[in-house]
């Protein structure tokens, strides 16, 4: 089911934040070179620390480009 998949993937970003260090209210964030949904993991080649805002517009552009497929 759709919900389920949804809680699993929270979890895992959830645990790439810990393994990273990061603690609550860190404005920083774990960024998957790999989006989770594309196939990526958790492993530390894979993630790395960065502001928020540089996260939002690398998530804005994947949107931006998987609009433009349909």
């Amino acid at each position: 089911r759709n919900g389920n998949k949804r809680v699993k993937d929270r979890a895992e970003r959830n645990r790439a934040r810990r393994e990273a260090g990061l603690k609550v209210g860190d404005p920083r964030v774990a960024d998957h070179k790999k989006e989770l949904v594309s196939g990526g993991s958790n492993k530390p080649s894979n993630v790395r620390v960065v502001s928020a805002q540089t996260n939002n517009k690398k998530e804005a552009l994947r949107k931006k480009r998987e609009a433009k497929k349909r």
